[in-house]
């Protein structure tokens, strides 16, 4: 893909998952890559395993809750990589159960990781870019988020603000060159899905369910998404802005 090449891209949620698998593949593209995780180990190993391949990574352990936490880790990542070109704001987390037998804390939680921790890493990386009049960001948020799904009402809620947060920052920041997309995962096989199969009376009766309902007839898989990701942080994406693609296998449809 144009324009990947030597740009600086931070990852968050990059120690696992979709996250490490976009971080292999910006690499694989050329770019420096800073792999952030609240698992220092989960980064590391990340950012070890690029780095034998002779890519170049780096590892930070960042709270993305922490406001002060997230200024000091993009200044280490950019001391470390230069200036960020590109942010990817992939952490998530969930907790799994109809929302009537949720708690205040399981909401706090979850909008914490999902919805603020993504404002925390925008007010942290934004205001460079304003400064040198160019940028990508890419916020992962969930076809949960389109058309919900049982069992992760705030979640869904976290996602859905993720999109309409995205859209108006993508307005916001479009005469500075800063282009801001947003890509919706569907059932994709990672720990995230397997916390989600736990509270399924049958889980491998769950995956047929699944797959029968997906038109390509498979779950997705990590490696499934870093084209959409590493496409939108493109050049070849350059007059894309304030968008939502869906990675589903075809499961949602929706407009």
């Amino acid at each position: 893909m144009r324009g990947l090449s030597g740009k600086a891209v931070i990852v968050t949620g990059g120690g696992g998952g979709i996250g490490t698998a976009a971080c292999h593949r910006f690499v694989q593209e050329g770019a420096k890559v800073a792999v952030f995780d609240i698992d220092a180990d989960s980064a590391g190993r990340t950012a070890a395993q690029i780095t034998e391949a002779g890519g170049k990574a780096e590892a930070f352990a960042c709270d993305i809750t922490e406001y002060a936490a997230c200024q000091k880790a993009v200044t280490a990542a950019e001391m470390a990589i230069g200036p960020i070109d590109i942010l990817v704001n992939n952490a998530g987390w969930d907790v799994f159960r109809p929302f009537v037998e949720t708690s205040p804390s399981d909401w706090q939680k979850t909008i914490s990781i999902n919805l603020t921790g993504a404002l925390n890493m925008h007010h942290a990386v934004l205001p460079g870019m304003v400064e040198r009049q160019c940028g990508r960001i890419v916020n992962i948020s969930s076809d949960a988020a389109r058309v919900g799904s049982s069992g992760e009402a705030v979640y869904a809620a976290c996602k859905a603000g993720l999109i309409g947060f995205s859209k108006t920052i993508a307005r916001e920041h479009a005469r500075h060159n800063i282009n801001v997309n947003v890509v919706c995962p569907g059932i994709v096989n990672t720990r995230l899905y397997a916390d989600y199969k736990k509270g399924a009376r049958n889980p491998d009766k769950l995956d047929d369910a699944f797959r029968r309902a997906i038109p390509l007839g498979r779950l997705g898989e990590p490696a499934d998404l870093p084209g959409a990701i590493c496409f939108l942080a493109s050049d070849d994406a350059a007059y894309i802005t304030g968008q939502v693609i869906s990675v589903s296998g075809g499961l949602t449809m929706a407009g």
